[in-house]
């Protein structure tokens, strides 16, 4: 399958998994603005290893499906969409999702 297509694939993908954490990311901003004891409980939760990947698989969807999208919307108004630089923008936003959702699991550390 072409790279441009797993982009394309992946992107949908991340869209998915994003419409998931959006409740749950509602609901620990709202208990980490409770209070201290409430704000101490959520940034307790990054000790377990779960949630650490939980985070970083979020921030990588949230990478890739921003990075795609603007893919997207230039190739929309001609910009990229000859094959080889369309090709090219798609191996861009793989390898910078990948390296942001490396980032994340850095400072995670």
């Amino acid at each position: 399958m072409p790279v441009g297509a797993l982009t394309s694939i992946t992107h949908r993908v991340t869209g998915i998994v994003l419409a998931f954490c959006v409740p749950f990311s509602v609901y620990l901003l709202d208990l980490s603005l409770r209070g201290p004891q409430s704000f101490a409980q959520v940034v307790g939760l990054f000790d377990h290893w779960a949630f650490r990947v939980a985070v970083v698989v979020s921030v990588w969807a949230l990478a890739h499906h921003l990075l795609a999208g603007v893919r997207h919307l230039l190739s929309d108004i001609d910009v990229g969409s000859q094959l080889h630089a369309a090709r090219r923008s798609a191996w861009i936003v793989n390898l910078c999702g990948v390296a942001v959702a490396l980032l994340a699991a850095g400072a995670l550390l």
